[in-house]
């Protein structure tokens, strides 16, 4: 269960000094604090993370930060200052993890890139995330959600026949940035454990996207075909699509020659399902107009419901087309599966976040605190990884250090 204090989490005692902001690297980081890892989220002094400016906002409060950040202590830290920049040394000691998401060559010309730290630490493991990686001849190129999803191919196959590219409804190139650095972070945290070794974990947006194209790159890899936009349905398959209803839209995951002969009898056409044109799935991908046009003669004479229902009785894979409303009040998703979680704020009241996808049954994920206030946990760290006194503190933070 999510909200399980008392669970020691798969990654308590690990610690993470994260400089990432905005999106891919901040919900990296708080899917492993999720995990029970102690991160420590740096930022700059007065400003904070881009994020704390970015709207919605709840009683002043950036509802996109507290999204992507909660379970994590704040502090702030001028790495461009000369103390700061030993005091983050000397964090580095006794840290486990360094993240961040500047653009490539940042910390190495804060004298803080990773051939510094392992010297600091042979143990650190330092991962970052840019828009094309740390080395290549496009490293030095700025990288946001957008370009990964241009260039990783995404764009060129999202949207409808005829239409324009189209960038998915959420920032899928972040996200997956944000996935495959915490997956390599994992691997890496193993291998220390083996060896006590660390490295470098290099995550390029655009690798991101690329990779979660692999069944539409086959396509061109093994045949040659330059695949295109075909709305919602399945290169690969037929029906596997999306249908209108008679009060919104459905899909349907008629996806082998099983579930075809079962579905044609669920709509009512049993006599279509072994005509020459239909009978396997080549025929019906070539004929997918058709088998649309078939399908929805039925379903748009009924409610969404009754479609899905119709098929799940059957055993054929169907669904609602949701929007965010319904998502967010769907008692499986929402309550019993944690989906969507309430948190009190000290400064924006209750608010509502996404929770976190994977349960795992010994060691729960948690959702232990809130997103952190700009340096709310100054005095709390610097004490305990520096053994800084609060007349210390205060000083550094009239410098401009903290």
């Amino acid at each position: 269960m999510l909200t399980n204090m008392k669970t020691a989490g798969a990654l308590e005692g690990v610690t993470i000094l994260d400089l990432t902001r905005v999106l891919a690297g901040p919900y990296s980081t708080m899917l492993l604090a999720d995990m029970g890892a102690n991160v420590i989220k740096i930022e700059e002094p007065i400003k904070g993370d881009d994020t704390r400016h970015f709207g919605p906002f709840r009683n002043d409060e950036s509802i996109y930060y507290i999204t992507n950040n909660r379970n994590k202590k704040g502090i702030t830290l001028n790495l461009r200052d000369p103390k700061a920049k030993e005091m983050f040394k000397e964090m580095v000691k006794k840290a486990d993890i360094v993240t961040e998401n500047y653009r490539p060559g940042t910390m190495e010309k804060l004298g803080l890139g990773y051939d510094v730290l392992k010297e600091i630490n042979p143990g650190i493991i330092y991962a970052c995330i840019s828009g094309f990686g740390h080395y290549g001849r496009y490293k030095e190129r700025p990288g946001y959600d957008i370009i990964a999803q241009a260039m990783s191919g995404l764009m060129s196959t999202t949207g409808w026949p005829g239409g324009p590219p189209t960038r998915t409804g959420t920032a899928t190139g972040d996200v997956l940035g944000g996935l495959f650095m915490a997956i390599g972070v994992l691997g890496a945290l193993h291998y220390r454990q083996r060896t006590g070794v660390g490295q470098k974990v290099d995550v390029a947006l655009v690798d991101a996207g690329v990779s979660a194209m692999g069944n539409v790159n086959m396509l061109y890899l093994a045949d040659g075909y330059i695949p295109k936009r075909i709305g919602n349905r399945y290169e690969s398959t037929y029906p596997y699509d999306s249908f209108e209803c008679a009060d919104g839209s459905c899909v349907i995951g008629a996806a082998n020659d099983k579930f075809w002969q079962i579905l044609c009898g669920v709509i009512g056409k049993s006599e279509i399902a072994e005509l020459p044109q239909f009978l396997r799935i080549r025929n019906r991908l070539e004929n997918h107009v058709e088998v649309k046009a078939h399908i929805e003669s039925w379903t748009k004479t009924k409610s969404v419901n009754e479609v899905v229902d119709a098929c799940l009785t059957a055993g054929i894979p169907a669904a609602p087309v949701y929007d965010v409303s319904q998502v967010v009040e769907d008692p499986h998703i929402a309550l019993d599966r944690e989906m969507i979680i309430e948190q009190d704020h000290p400064k924006a009241g209750k608010v509502k976040v996404t929770g976190t996808p994977f349960k795992l049954s010994a060691t729960p994920t948690t959702v232990r605190t809130v997103a952190p206030a700009l340096g709310q946990d100054n005095l709390e760290v610097y004490k305990e990884f520096l053994r800084l006194n609060d007349q210390q503190l205060a000083e550094l933070k009239a410098k401009g250090v903290i």
